[in-house]
């Protein structure tokens, strides 16, 4: 299976697993940065060169002779499950992609007709109950997980805990899990751990949210979105990921950490 989801810088600096709606798009692009002096021009995901992917093919023996060594400094980031979730339906579900369609094809319209939501319309601009919605999309989401219908999960609403253990039981260990909510204490630990041919300063990195505009605003608090029902259908999909990130499954307002990331349980954990 080898090491899907990874970059590297090719100095191989530093070994990023990627997971999907938890500033991937930054993370990208400072490691970018590190190597090239330069941010790249776009998306960082539509990057070809200037650093290694496991998407490339030449990159996998070097990704995989890397981290298989455990010879560079290792990392991921995660977010709360529920503001993950949430971004992911605005962005993904409601709002125009870069590419100027619809996310996947006709999955919006299978959405719209077999679950009943709406997404705003052709631009995703029109006025919805966005609350209504979300909760229609969330049982969706927990269809996908748990019985893989009408389609297989898709990774920006799949677990953290699923992308992060495949790292882990091929043969890789992270040094480092951070959380997007503190993100700048977090990042700067993987800068102080590696050298860079171009020193980064995290106060002077634009923030690369590649989903900002691609949907409609998000009209309500966070909690507004969740209720009993929607809270039992969070917690079922990603239980793994609020204990092991440390992160209050019992209060949807509180968006940040309760706790410090046990990496040996992390490991012992997503392993098997």
């Amino acid at each position: 299976m080898g090491f899907p989801g990874t970059w590297m810088t090719e100095s191989e600096s530093m070994v990023y697993r990627v997971v999907p709606k938890c500033a991937c798009s930054t993370i990208g692009q400072i490691m970018y940065y590190a190597d090239n002096g330069e941010y790249f021009d776009g998306d960082i995901h539509d990057a070809t060169g200037g650093m290694h992917k496991w998407a490339f093919e030449a990159s996998q023996p070097r990704i995989e002779a890397n981290v298989r060594g455990h010879e560079s400094f290792a990392f991921t980031c995660v977010r709360n499950p529920y503001t993950r979730i949430l971004s992911s339906f605005f962005d993904k579900i409601c709002g125009i992609q870069r590419n100027g369609k619809r996310y996947r094809g006709n999955l919006v319209p299978m959405l719209i007709q077999r679950y009943g939501i709406e997404v705003g319309g052709p631009d995703g601009q029109d006025e919805f109950d966005q609350v209504r919605s979300f909760r229609r999309f969330l049982l969706f989401a927990r269809d996908t997980i748990r019985w893989r219908r009408p389609m297989d999960p898709d990774i920006h609403w799949s677990a953290m805990s699923g992308h992060i253990s495949t790292f882990i039981v091929n043969g890789g260990r992270y040094d480092h899990i951070f959380w997007t909510e503190k993100f700048d204490e977090g990042m700067q630990v993987v800068l102080d751990r590696t050298e860079q041919a171009h020193p980064v300063t995290l106060s002077d990195v634009p923030r690369f949210n590649e989903s900002a505009g691609h949907g409609p605003k998000r009209l309500h608090p966070v909690e507004d979105y969740f209720d009993d029902l929607s809270m039992h259908l969070v917690y079922e999909i990603y239980h793994r990921d609020f204990q092991l990130f440390r992160y209050d499954a019992a209060d949807p307002s509180n968006k940040m950490p309760t706790g410090e990331i046990d990496l040996d349980e992390v490991h012992a954990k997503l392993g098997d």
